[in-house]
């Protein structure tokens, strides 16, 4: 039993020793038990052997051991053991009166913790002042050496109030862990604002640069000029005296006047 427990806690457990009953066979057996026995019935409770007197290979342990874990029992405990560790359905701390310790402070977090804090604070300061004191006590004699010693009740005492101390402030870690998200989503924002302006001031300066460019080659155009295409004078072909006639002439006239 101790060894099935060590291997349970190990990090890396193997699997449970009874895995192997979950056989076809054995399942079958199971079905065939609960099917004789009703839906109502309670299985361990029931004689398998004559119940399925008609069947062969009945195992010698329950076979009620191979139902499924009952979820309304894990509901109304509040929890379930898995590898050997405690889990709780709902995430919570437990308090220090739930885990066997003497709590001084209030249970409800809503009531203010800070006046009981303070006063085991002091108490812790005192008891140390007395632990001190009784250490430079002379060692006890033969005849109060059954007597417990002084500073050992104050070693004990210290030891409940510095528990006090840690519980509260692990009462604290949801707040803390609040605290630090938001501080965390905070700072993202601010990266992702700072990011997002460097970005719009790179775009600005783009924008500049490409308008210059723009300005420059529109100016670069106007100082050249609009090329004009020159006409292309055709060679007229030379009169000679002999080609020209009286009414040629006349009509050449005409068009002078």
């Amino acid at each position: 039993m101790d060894d099935e427990e060590t291997e349970l806690r190990n990090p890396f457990p193997s699997p449970p020793s009874h895995y192997s009953r979950y056989s076809d066979l054995n399942l079958r057996l199971l079905d065939l038990l609960r099917e004789r026995a009703g839906p109502d019935a309670d299985l361990y409770a029931l004689n398998q052997y004559e119940v399925l007197s008609d069947q062969t290979d009945v195992p010698d342990w329950p076979l009620a051991q191979l139902e499924k874990p009952r979820a309304d029992w894990i509901l109304e405990e509040g929890h379930y053991t898995v590898f050997g560790d405690t889990w709780f359905i709902k995430e919570k701390i437990p308090s220090l009166a739930e885990l066997g310790g003497h709590q001084l402070y209030p249970s409800d977090p809503s009531v203010d913790r800070r006046p009981a804090l303070r006063a085991i604070l002091r108490s812790i300061l005192v008891t140390y002042s007395k632990l001190l004191s009784a250490l430079l006590l002379p060692p006890p004699t033969s005849s109060s050496a059954e007597v417990e010693p002084e500073w050992k009740r104050h070693l004990e005492w210290i030891n409940v109030l510095a528990q006090n101390i840690m519980a509260a402030a692990n009462d604290l870690r949801p707040v803390q862990a609040r605290g630090n998200l938001e501080l965390m989503m905070r700072r993202q924002l601010e990266l992702r604002k700072e990011e997002t302006k460097q970005i719009h001031t790179k775009c600005d300066a783009l924008e500049a640069q490409l308008a210059e460019l723009r300005l420059a080659s529109q100016g670069g155009a106007l100082l050249a000029g609009p090329s004009v295409a020159r006409p292309v004078l055709k060679p007229t072909p030379q009169l000679h005296l002999n080609d020209v006639s009286m009414g040629d002439v006349l009509s050449w006239a005409e068009e002078i006047s």
